[in-house]
């Protein structure tokens, strides 16, 4: 019998372990459990967090970076770069991450320390910028990263300011001078938000409350996000034909302050299996297996999982999961053959416990290839 190859390309489980870690374990997992077996590692993101550590798998070499933390307090982060692409993920630099256990701020957090990445990621010269919008702790339009880039926001006394999701109200006047040019950058910015920025399917309606956020919380938020708009037209931005745009409430307004920025919204699924070189990756692999902390009615929106499945048709592939919620153990509509999940953990249980998911990852892939033994063309059961 000839060697099988497999593609280990999973997504992070969420709180628990990292793409990169999530493959390792398989990995070891699928060499115990005998065969001619050969692994390749393609740890994946889709633009939320895990962005960054994806593309350090990948071969981006990290640039170590000192942000504001989303609340102000000073933080360390890391941007990924490979002589061309950076990559800035918002969850690691003023995400709802960086918070304390309960402490949530929706009207004191602000998107600076993003902006403060961004900066520090053109200070190396990339040709394209990737933006990866997923996990704020803010609800403020992108006006704090906005701010760390250059632009001043000015109260009715004159007065500049920093400001946070529940000072919007008080920008007066905004000034654009002081942004870098970055009419030479492709930026990118990757979501799969589809909401506007305001109105009852916007950022701080749809959003707010996940964030801590009570409905006069969101009242408020509503309301300096419709003065950010306002203040950045009189500025002479196009932020209302941008605040309109699908992705503008994405990450607390992120996606609408980068587009103002001449960003373009790609999906982050996509995208991200391109920029890291997955048809390369899977060219000649007998089996894909990928994955995610949890499956579920989200995950048949589009979600890597099935992302990654379209695109290695016809190679079987398989997918390992921390939980499923879905009631069936396989998607052959979109692909995937088999749906292994680790006994009967919830996300809750992989984040309180990370060393008995590898354990367990590894009993999955162990279990997998004594499947592929008898033949290497029967998708695993």
């Amino acid at each position: 019998m000839s060697t099988m190859k497999i593609l280990l390309a999973p997504d992070k489980f969420k709180g628990s372990l990292s793409a990169a870690e999530v493959a390792q374990a398989l990995e070891a997992g699928l060499l115990a459990g005998g065969g001619e077996i050969s692994c390749s590692l393609l740890p994946l993101a889709d633009g939320g967090d895990g962005s960054v550590q994806a593309a350090l798998a990948a071969g981006f070499r990290p640039l170590a970076v000192e942000v504001s933390g989303p609340t102000g307090y000073p933080a360390s982060a890391i941007v990924a770069f490979d002589g061309h692409a950076a990559v800035v993920e918002v969850a690691t630099t003023s995400g709802l991450q960086m918070l304390p256990a309960g402490g949530l701020a929706p009207l004191a957090s602000s998107s600076a320390g993003f902006g403060e990445a961004i900066r520090a990621a053109l200070g190396q010269g990339p040709r394209q910028l990737v933006l990866a919008l997923g996990g704020s702790a803010s609800t403020d339009g992108g006006a704090g990263m906005l701010h760390a880039l250059g632009a001043r926001f000015l109260d009715a006394a004159g007065r500049a300011f920093a400001p946070t999701g529940g000072t919007l109200a008080l920008i007066d006047r905004i000034e654009l001078a002081g942004l870098p040019e970055l009419a030479g950058v492709d930026i990118v910015a990757a979501n799969d938000v589809r909401n506007p920025l305001l109105g009852p399917d916007g950022a701080a309606a749809v959003y707010g409350p996940q964030k801590g956020a009570g409905p006069e919380d969101v009242q408020v938020l509503e309301a300096g996000l419709a003065n950010l708009v306002r203040r950045l037209e009189e500025a002479g931005s196009a932020a209302a034909a941008c605040a309109e745009a699908p992705g503008a409430g994405s990450a607390g307004g992120l996606g609408f302050a980068a587009m103002l920025l001449g960003a373009r919204m790609v999906s982050g699924a996509d995208f991200f299996l391109d920029l890291l070189g997955f048809e390369r990756a899977a060219a000649g692999c007998d089996l894909v297996i990928t994955g995610e902390g949890k499956l579920d009615g989200q995950t048949l929106s589009g979600k890597l999982p099935l992302v990654v499945a379209r695109r290695s048709a016809p190679t079987p592939v398989v997918a390992v999961v921390g939980h499923n919620a879905l009631a069936q153990d396989a998607l052959p509509e979109h692909g995937i053959g088999r749906i292994h999940a680790l006994s009967a953990m919830t996300e809750r249980d992989c984040a309180a416990d990370p060393e008995l998911s590898r354990r367990l990852l590894a009993g999955l892939g162990r279990d997998i290839a004594q499947t592929l033994q008898p033949s290497k063309d029967a998708i695993p059961s």
